[in-house]
């Protein structure tokens, strides 16, 4: 089994090496190749790669190359893990927003689309080529906006699933909360990436228990602090948000702190520059304990499992982010959600999911229609649809903020937009 890492340069490889090695009996890869341009940062991580599968006894070989063709050839499947533009783009989208008093973050809002902007046509020129090279391939999708980049790769016929970790990260959680494995928790997760609720939290699957509300009443303040949110809120909700439900629950109180802190890409950009430093070190053959605050923890984990499951049939459930195919039936069929769904060799089929509430369904509306103009300005470009996107945003809404945040993001972004 061969495997592929487009951005395998990046500081959360070594995250993604680990579950590699750790779950080889799970996904027992036999040749791993890192694929990134950026020559410096793929030696250091590929030789910690390299010492990692040594120190765990992993029988498979790590390679990097920087020419995508050469490393996706004869690929069963490869992992985007890509940013256009590094940190620095990033910390520009986390800043320029808050000048007009919107929140300034890489997934949503104005810096969301900026991202969006710059990477769907970077994603769809890579999968062209991975799909000429290695046409039998499976495209798994952790390149922020994952939503609206897998909805791109779906959209141009790739065979492609979007994985974030966000599902997962609530399932560990939960199950050390009840004490028990994480593979008897099963979530009620739904919504849109980066838009989601959790409204039940079982054991054993589907028609389990819901433990939620013995968790909201035992945990509810731990499970508020890490979201940031009043614990009033999940009172109130009886259910539990993504974290980035608080720039939509919490809009103004955020765009506060961010104008009187630094913003995370910097303090990124640090970790990134202590890791690589890390990476060079001969001596060191396993992930070090600050790239846990790097984020993307349990990404290995998550990783794996849908490789397996794509590569090897074998049908389980797994939280990812495919086409709704009517499972929200007030979006349509190519919208794409983040549901469980039963994952095998044709790809991923969403299960049946209850009602979503008037509450919840109006913001996933709202946001999927901003995702349709999104994805729209993203292929086609023009300042009249990056505008149209912005004003159709909930983080929006007014034609004055959208009319400054449309330039601001093209003068942020033009080295990096072809029409512009």
């Amino acid at each position: 089994m061969k495997l592929a890492v487009v951005g395998g340069g990046s500081t959360y490889t070594p995250e993604l090496i680990d579950g590699f090695a750790r779950l080889r009996d799970t996904l027992p890869v036999e040749e791993l190749v890192l694929v990134d341009p950026a020559a410096d940062r793929l030696e250091l991580v590929g030789g910690l790669a390299r010492r990692i599968f040594a120190k765990q006894g992993h029988p498979g070989t790590i390679t990097t190359t920087a020419d995508l063709e050469a490393g996706v050839e004869g690929a069963d499947a490869v992992l985007l893990q890509l940013r256009v533009g590094g940190q620095a783009a990033r910390n520009e989208d986390e800043t320029w927003p808050l000048e007009c008093g919107c929140v300034g973050q890489e997934t949503t809002g104005a810096g969301g689309l900026a991202k969006a902007l710059r990477t769907v046509p970077v994603v769809l020129d890579i999968a062209e080529r991975v799909r000429r090279t290695a046409p039998d391939a499976w495209i798994i999708d952790f390149t922020n906006p994952v939503g609206i980049v897998t909805r791109a790769l779906l959209q141009a016929g790739h065979k492609a699933v979007g994985l974030c970790n966000v599902a997962i990260g609530f399932q560990r959680k939960f199950a050390a909360m009840l004490d028990v494995t994480p593979d008897q928790v099963h979530l009620d997760h739904v919504g849109l990436n980066h838009l989601t609720w959790e409204r039940a939290v079982r054991l054993g699957g589907p028609g389990g228990e819901n433990l939620l509300p013995k968790l909201l009443a035992e945990h509810t303040e731990e499970i508020a602090a890490d979201l940031h949110l009043p614990r009033e809120v999940l009172d109130r909700l009886g259910v539990v948000p993504s974290y980035y439900l608080r720039y939509f629950y919490a809009h103004d109180e955020v765009v506060r702190e961010l104008r009187t802190t630094p913003s995370r890409a910097s303090q990124v950009a640090e970790m990134e520059r202590r890791l690589l430093e890390m990476y060079g070190d001969p001596g060191l053959d396993e992930k070090p304990e600050l790239l846990s605050q790097r984020g993307g923890a349990y990404y290995s984990e998550a990783a794996v499992a849908l490789a397996s499951s794509l590569l090897r049939g074998t049908g389980d459930v797994q939280v990812v982010n495919t086409y709704n195919n009517g499972t929200l039936p007030f979006l349509a069929d190519d919208a794409v959600i983040e549901v469980p769904a039963v994952v095998d060799a044709e790809g991923a089929r969403p299960l049946p999911v209850a009602p979503l509430e008037p509450l919840y369904a109006g913001l996933v509306a709202h946001v999927t229609a901003y995702e349709d103009l999104a994805l729209e300005a993203a292929l086609r470009g023009g300042r009249d649809r990056v505008f149209t996107a912005l004003l159709s945003h909930p983080l929006t809404g007014q034609y004055e903020y959208a009319e400054a945040l449309t330039d601001r993001l093209i003068a942020h972004n033009r080295e990096h937009l072809a029409w512009a």
